[in-house]
């Protein structure tokens, strides 16, 4: 069955990782409390935040303001606001990377290794310049040289095990006949990688259908191919974190000049996890992913109903959030702690489908009528996924009876599954069809 995806956040000690990761691992208006240690990589829980299937005018009966389908909607997992919904994804937090790691420097290979079944990493750099390569205390550090680094480590380390056993490699391709693809993938599948994946670094590299035969490549071309079967498997986000420091401007501004814009989010993660925190404590309203956030005085002053809900502040705390506000929020639109998995989400290509028990009113079979809820599952897959491909992750090994989409319309095995095609749908096994049968019969 195919996997659910998983991003890594890597980054070195004191780069702002950990706190990343708190405040990507919380729905609500909440500080994560997950355990996590230098030591020994940890699993958690993000959310992902996507626009629902219940907001789309396009569905039956929901043309409205706001679409009726939205008050409906309770997620099993996760949260649904106004149509935004929150849908998780596994994130992997890998303690913290040093050059030279791949000689066995800090932990050394060990923290590489945990990398080998993320789909995507999210490299969080300190644009601050205050910690240098190990993470200790400095002063106008260069933050680029993180970037080139971590990189440059993931591809020694695959290099290097490729090219401790070479020479045999090459012998055995030529002895077996066996294509390019499948001998990197002999050597490669301990990465987590496929053979579509070996197939799409060697097209990108030599042209579709241009390779040369792999037992004349020279160390040059073995290097070559290697650095791209890095950059194919490991695709890379690289979250530019601390942007309210006074010296991250010309940081970031260096790292814009050499990097692909779509790579790059500017983030301030201890500003997520401090706003998240005083919404929990009921200091402030404060909407995940935005730059709004409402103090008492705020929503007094709009004629809000919820201002008494919240607590007064002293002028300390109000000094901050003013600070914050003009530092971060209104400079940059928010603290781009959510656009930092949305971008990772993106690289990958994941597409969310929405597979329910009624096709018609959208909701999962248990009952309740018309106001019953809907779109209570949401799964992600990648990009160029099947129905059929679908149906396993949801269905598993159950025999595939026959799959329908908005409307009732039945679509075929094959047939690719995209944002507004497909993504809706119910999942019906022959098992459940035979068992239905054979009540009807008593």
């Amino acid at each position: 069955m195919p996997r659910d995806p998983l991003i890594a956040l890597v980054g070195k000690p004191s780069s702002g990782k950990s706190t990343t990761l708190n405040s990507l691992t919380d729905t609500t208006a909440k500080v994560g409390n997950f355990p996590f240690t230098t030591i020994d990589p940890n699993r958690a829980v993000g959310y992902l935040h996507i626009p629902c299937a219940c907001s789309r005018p396009s569905l039956p009966g929901n043309d409205g303001s706001p679409p009726p389908l939205q008050a409906k909607c309770k997620p099993n997992y996760g949260s649904c606001v106004n149509g935004s919904r929150s849908v998780p994804i596994e994130l992997l937090d890998v303690a913290g990377l040093v050059p030279g790691a791949h000689l066995g420097k800090g932990l050394g290979n060990k923290f590489l290794d945990d990398l080998r079944h993320a789909d995507a990493l999210i490299h969080v750099v300190d644009v601050s310049g205050t910690t240098d390569a190990e993470g200790k205390a400095t002063r106008g550090y260069d933050p680029s040289q993180d970037i080139a680094w971590l990189r440059d480590e993931i591809v020694r380390w695959v290099h290097g095990n490729l090219m401790a056993k070479w020479g045999g490699v090459r012998r055995r391709h030529t002895a077996i006949k066996a294509t390019s693809v499948e001998t990197l993938q002999g050597q490669f599948s301990g990465y987590g990688s496929t053979s579509a994946v070996v197939a799409r670094t060697l097209d990108k590299l030599f042209g579709p259908g241009k390779q040369p035969n792999l037992q004349d490549w020279s160390d040059e071309v073995v290097q070559q191919m290697v650095e791209t079967f890095v950059d194919v498997k490991f695709p890379t986000v690289i979250a530019l974190n601390k942007i309210d420091h006074p010296d991250a401007d010309k940081n970031v501004s260096k790292i814009a000049r050499a990097e692909a814009a779509e790579r790059l989010v500017l983030c301030s993660a201890i500003s997520e996890v401090f706003l998240r925190r005083l919404a929990k404590q009921g200091f402030v309203k404060y909407t995940p992913g935005t730059e709004f956030v409402d103090t008492r005085e705020d929503l007094l002053a709009s004629g809000d109903a919820d201002a008494e809900s919240l607590k007064e502040m002293d002028e300390k705390l109000k000094t901050r959030i003013e600070n914050l506000k003009d530092m971060v929020l209104y400079r940059f639109g928010s603290t781009g702690v959510n656009q930092v998995l949305t971008r990772a989400a993106e690289v990958l290509g994941l597409v969310p489908v929405f597979p329910v028990r009624n096709i018609h009113s959208f909701g999962s079979g248990d009952g309740g009528g018309a106001q019953a809820a809907v779109f209570r599952d949401c799964v992600l897959v990648k990009k160029g996924s099947t129905v059929g491909d679908v149906y396993r992750k949801v269905m598993g090994d159950a025999p595939m009876a026959y799959v329908e989409t908005v409307g009732g319309v039945r679509v075929a095995e094959d047939d690719e599954v995209g944002v507004e095609k497909n993504d809706v749908s119910i999942f019906v096994s022959s098992i459940y069809v035979r068992t239905v049968a054979s009540y009807s019969t008593v």
